[in-house]
């Protein structure tokens, strides 16, 4: 779903918003009201539905968010979208999958069922503690059903989880990233957000952790 200001005169700064729930459960629906302090500052917004995991296995949910930005590209000329201002947001795993979005590499394979070639760059992201290590999630201490569920007792998981990691894509051509994270998140490790943060000091990228 799209929204764009009614007074706009031109294209306008655009956030595109990826919703949470473990890849297996959200909608886009839901999160609706998370869009209103960009309109209210006169941006325009793109609401990402994916497909979850009841529906389809990782990386499914990944691929759909890389063609939610593709489609932005586009068709930004109809809709007044300003591609140099895109801002890709989301919470927990649509944290996970703004990281994704904005930090794959444009010939990514991951792309490879979206239509069009062309993926638009990404001026900003701004992720509400997102997952940063999928792998982490699937075994161990820090163990989550849902990623669990997201990703099923597919032979190549782990290699899978590797591919649509974030903390993998941290380089020196990035996005200014911020993330925002509780140090007491019992559903998303807080050192998920300490680890990206770290990395993207080391490649010497504009970030934040608040």
């Amino acid at each position: 779903a799209r929204y764009r200001p009614s007074n706009a005169g031109g294209p306008v700064p655009t956030l595109i918003y990826v919703h949470g729930g473990g890849w297996v459960a959200g909608s886009k629906e839901a999160n609706i009201l998370r869009l209103l302090p960009y309109q209210q500052q006169g941006w325009a917004a793109v609401n990402v539905q994916y497909r979850l995991g009841d529906v389809s296995l990782a990386p499914a949910a990944v691929e759909d968010s890389l063609c939610a930005l593709r489609w932005v590209g586009r068709n930004a000329e109809q809709y007044g979208f300003d591609t140099d201002r895109l801002v890709v947001s989301g919470h927990s795993a649509g944290g996970h999958l703004a990281l994704t979005t904005g930090m794959l590499p444009a010939d990514s394979d991951l792309g490879r069922q979206c239509l069009g070639t062309d993926t638009p760059p990404v001026a900003a992201i701004v992720n509400w503690y997102g997952i940063t290590d999928v792998g982490d999630l699937l075994d161990g201490v820090n163990q989550k059903g849902y990623a669990v569920r997201w990703m099923a007792s597919m032979p190549d998981r782990v290699e899978i989880a590797e591919r649509i990691s974030p903390l993998n894509y941290v380089r020196n051509d990035l996005p200014p990233i911020i993330s925002i994270h509780g140090d007491a998140d019992p559903t998303v490790p807080y050192a998920h957000a300490v680890q990206l943060h770290a990395a993207l000091d080391q490649a010497e990228i504009s970030n934040q952790l608040v």
